[in-house]
């Protein structure tokens, strides 16, 4: 379905889902909001004062990354009107209608299916991860600056995974002139990593390289940096830790051996809401657009 002339619901969010609502707008949607500290003021958005004002006849329906609690309240910012959506919610959405959020949770997904209505978790596409990769490496070499006394040109950065965001983070500090070493398990990505040009390092010896770090990022959802891996490294050395929560680092031995360690989660909507808010639209747009051309082929 394309959004021209269609109604989007817009529930909670942050920064990045403003500029979402922005983005679909010039696609040509009708905005119904809920949920988000709105002052602009627009031709074709209605604020309303429910979740279920907002959804009543949508086309579709767009959550924010964070989602719903188990209670339903759907994530939004301090000082943002409270939202909530519930099976009879839901149920008001226009026939075939699409709900869009970044983590789904039992709640959800079960509200969904009672409801029959089609849930889609758009953290999860790959294009998704992908474009995210590049703000989410962006905010985390913008973090270790803030943190350091030196410089990342001609420091010695050790990257923890290459997924797409190691390899973003990676390829980022390569161009600010860092020397790069990539941790990785498997044979292929220690090969990627060579044809990338960094230098790489199987974490049964990851001791050895945090010993020769000025800087690590982590992105493995798993305590990979332990007391005992951690027990080698430089005092000068900062941790920035972008895994999913608790993410990676054993933090209270970081602490306790004198070094900056940072968990920083969902950097996208910190450092560049914009850019994260267009991504999450665009995705959201092109699916619709995507399952209009496979419904016109049957």
């Amino acid at each position: 379905m394309s959004v021209r002339g269609k109604t989007v619901a817009v529930l909670g969010g942050d920064r990045r889902m403003v500029e979402a609502v922005h983005f679909f707008l010039r696609a040509g949607a009708q905005i119904r909001l809920a949920g988000l500290d709105w002052d602009d003021r627009f031709a074709g958005v209605q604020v309303t004062s429910s979740g279920s004002e907002a959804l009543t006849g949508a086309h579709a329906a767009v959550l924010p990354v964070q989602g719903v609690s188990d209670q339903g309240k759907v994530f939004s910012t301090a000082g943002a009107p409270e939202c909530y959506i519930d099976i009879d919610s839901l149920r008001r959405l226009a026939r075939g209608a699409t709900l869009f959020v970044g983590i789904s949770n039992p709640y959800l997904s079960q509200i969904c299916e009672e409801a029959g209505v089609n849930l889609v978790e758009y953290r999860e596409a790959d294009q998704f991860a992908t474009w995210n990769s590049i703000p989410s490496a962006e905010g985390a070499i913008q973090m270790a600056m803030e943190a350091t006394p030196f410089t990342v040109f001609g420091s010695r950065s050790l990257v923890l995974g290459f997924g797409r965001t190691g390899r973003a983070i990676a390829l980022l500090l390569r161009g600010l002139f860092s020397d790069v070493t990539v941790a990785a398990r498997n044979e292929v990505d220690l090969a990627r990593i060579w044809a990338a040009g960094h230098k790489s390092v199987e974490f049964q010896h990851l001791d050895r390289a945090v010993a020769e770090a000025d800087l690590i990022f982590n992105t493995v959802p798993a305590m990979v940096l332990t007391r005992q891996v951690l027990s080698g490294a430089p005092h000068h050395c900062t941790i920035i830790d972008v895994a999913s929560a608790p993410g990676g680092t054993d933090f209270k031995a970081a602490a306790e051996l004198g070094l900056s360690a940072r968990l920083a989660p969902g950097l996208p909507g910190i450092v560049a809401p914009v850019t994260a808010g267009k991504i999450i639209a665009e995705l959201i747009v092109r699916h619709l657009e995507r399952t209009d051309r496979e419904e016109g082929e049957r």
